[in-house]
């Protein structure tokens, strides 16, 4: 008889997160379009990954999926993910509502990297904020693992 195996999330958290950074962006730009002038802007390649998605069930059998967009520098060890955070009128992460999109930087140097993203989206015209986030003020942060 075996034993039973729990999912240690807070872990899988701490695993995730460590070594990275968030940008929280404010922006009326659907998602593709979004990543399109960035990808133009900054001369990074993010591109929609469907098998990363995030599907949130709601009760009475509603869903709400989550697109998000990932960007990975060959032979860095450096990866970019932009969440969309809200589809219809249910958001990933509760706390930040207020926000469209979510870029997570996962890197050795995160902080100075997302420093000097959060510069050049906050002269994007069609982006109306870009802020650097306190990862240990997110409550929800379980929604953002991928």
């Amino acid at each position: 008889m075996s034993g039973k195996w729990t999912l240690d999330v807070d872990a899988m958290e701490e695993d995730f997160f460590s070594d990275c950074a968030l940008i929280g962006i404010v922006s009326a730009m659907p998602a593709y379009k979004l990543c399109w002038r960035l990808n133009n802007t900054l001369d990074i390649d993010f591109v929609r990954e469907p098998e990363l998605d995030i599907l949130v069930q709601k009760p009475k059998a509603v869903q709400h999926y989550f697109p998000i967009y990932q960007y990975a520098i060959p032979l860095s060890g450096c990866r970019h993910l932009m969440y969309k955070l809200k589809s219809d009128k249910e958001a990933l992460l509760p706390e930040i509502k207020q926000l469209d999109y979510l870029w997570l930087i996962q890197s050795h140097k995160a902080a100075h990297e997302a420093h000097m993203a959060a510069q050049q989206l906050r002269n994007i015209a069609d982006i109306q904020l870009a802020q650097i986030l306190d990862i240990e003020k997110l409550k929800n942060l379980s929604n953002l693992l991928v």
